[in-house]
């Protein structure tokens, strides 16, 4: 008998360990007395809205091991849909007790994310399908959750380097665990134009396959984007594309190089040059125009990314088209060019419903007035620090905190190909010294982002090891509106997911700097 009181004891403390290990950390966590075990058929309930989020849920557990059922009463799980404003639409509440799982929300994207706190509490066998879930058991809990931030974003830079369909689905299921909801499509570079466009079939037939290194040749074709939009939607992501202009076009400028300045066409290059599309001729925005349009007909997020970002002006400059138009539009230099050139875009998208993102670049100068549809993605924290969120909180434009210090998980932990010292940072860092965790936020910031790009040739295989575990610490901030867990308490909570990180597959690196092995291959 003492034995049995034994295990009972250290069960219902590891359940215990559990509940406390939810990412990102919820608002508020009760744990109780008493366990709640999983039958042979599990059953849910749901009325209303939920359907969705319950078919998820059992196609989570094949063989049946899931079911639903119309008596709530005898459902071991039950969706209900509530008006509590204190959880917001993408809150939830959960309580498990001895007999019954039920979870609360305003929105099916609330029972969603209650879904992913509930994995967290079982077994990673149990999570990945290696385990049944009958006799599984967690600890009788009520959790309280709501975000801090309604956009919570990871980026993917598929120009300089291809990535398949695969991969992005898997990438797309990591945050949906990481309750992220914005997948950021970076689908256009210098080495590489990704997406498919009808009416301009070299976009893809040379853009594409501009650039020569290893997974640096390829495209989405438009049927592989719906079928990746319409799985992210499943998974209450919306994707958002980023068509990145004027500059970092040089691969759609091989394909179309009349759009150029001097009609020359460029090089390939991973950086970025000042060969842009022509901000003088009127070819330059019908092409740009007839592009947009498709792209919003692929993706129905109410957000499109233009980029914005590094556009050197020496071309522009020189350009008898562009200074025609700067001083047919009473502009004073290219700067304001480009500003022409951008508003002149956000506002082609405004009567689409289409709100337009750019890159931190435009704001630099104070006093910069922009369209309310545009949002500002604050990045260049090693070149201007916090000039670009102070400037568009001041115009009144609202804000993406994504600071290359210390959101970019391309950045590795230690110097590795063109990634020298002053770019590299680990877990603590992000962690105590993130410029983008903003203690006081305006009510102008949107949100947090991440970013993690290829330049450098970051191949598919690289990309785990540089994002995992890193990026729990940037969910956390995303998310957690509480007060701020102690580092080292919240490291151990991460530590505990690395065996389910392995289980998925997942190639996570090392934390610390202290932890990367001598002679670490980042590639």
């Amino acid at each position: 008998m003492k034995k049995l009181i034994t295990i009972f004891s250290i069960l219902f403390i590891a359940c215990q360990v559990g509940a406390q290990s939810i990412l990102p950390t919820p608002t508020s966590v009760i744990i109780e007395e008493g366990i709640f075990s999983f039958n042979k058929k599990t059953t849910v309930f749901f009325e209303q809205l939920g359907e969705q989020t319950a078919n998820y849920l059992i196609l989570q557990f094949p063989d049946k091991q899931i079911q639903t059922t119309n008596n709530i009463s005898k459902a071991d799980i039950v969706f209900r849909i509530i008006k509590d404003n204190t959880i917001g639409e993408e809150g939830y509440l959960l309580e498990v007790t001895t007999t019954q799982i039920v979870i609360s929300a305003n929105t099916e994207t609330g029972l969603f994310y209650s879904i992913q706190s509930l994995f967290q509490l079982l077994p990673p066998k149990v999570v990945t399908g290696k385990n049944k879930l009958e006799g599984t058991q967690i600890p009788c809990i009520k959790v309280k959750d709501t975000p801090k931030y309604a956009w919570r974003s990871f980026m993917l830079d598929s120009g300089r380097q291809y990535q398949t369909p695969e991969f992005i689905k898997k990438y797309l299921n990591h945050m949906a665990m990481l309750k992220m909801n914005t997948f950021h499509w970076h689908l256009t570079e210098g080495q590489g134009w990704r997406i498919e466009i009808k009416r301009y079939p070299k976009l893809t037939s040379i853009g594409a396959q501009v650039a020569e290194g290893e997974e640096q040749q390829g495209y989405y074709t438009q049927e592989e984007i719906k079928d990746i939009v319409a799985y992210a939607a499943k998974l209450h992501i919306q994707i958002v594309p980023e068509i990145d202009v004027p500059g970092h076009s040089e691969a759609a400028l091989i394909a179309y190089p009349e759009l150029t300045c001097f009609g020359q066409a460029p090089e390939t290059v991973m950086a970025f040059t000042p060969i842009l599309f022509c901000g003088g001729k009127e070819t330059t925005y019908e092409f740009l125009q007839n592009v947009l349009d498709e792209v919003c007909e692929l993706f129905p997020s109410p957000y499109i990314h233009l980029g914005g970002d590094e556009a050197p002006k020496s071309n522009w400059n020189k350009c008898p088209d562009c200074q025609a138009k700067i001083k047919s539009e009473a502009l004073e230099n290219g700067h304001d060019l480009q500003l022409y050139f951008s508003k002149r875009l956000a506002n082609y998208l405004n009567p689409k419903g289409k709100k337009v993102i750019f890159w931190g670049d435009v704001v630099y100068h104070q006093g910069t007035e922009l369209p309310d549809n545009v949002v500002v993605y604050w990045w260049n924290w090693r070149g201007h620090k916090d000039k670009a969120l102070k400037n568009a909180i001041a115009c009144g434009n609202q804000v993406i905190c994504g600071t290359n210090y210390y959101n970019y998980l391309n950045f590795p932990l230690t110097p590795w190909s063109k990634y020298d010292i002053n770019r590299t940072f680990d877990f603590a860092t992000i962690y105590k010294e993130n410029p983008s965790d903003l203690a006081n936020p305006d009510s102008l910031v949107l949100g947090m982002g991440t970013c993690l790009w290829t330049d450098w040739y970051v191949k598919q295989n690289m990309i785990d090891r540089r994002v995992f575990p890193r990026i729990f610490a940037l969910a956390e901030q995303m998310w957690n509106s509480g007060e701020k867990i102690p580092m080292n308490d919240f490291y151990k909570k991460v530590e505990s997911k690395y065996k389910l990180l392995e289980m998925m597959g997942v190639d996570y690196g090392p934390a610390f700097l202290e932890d990367v092995p001598p002679n670490y291959k980042w590639d």
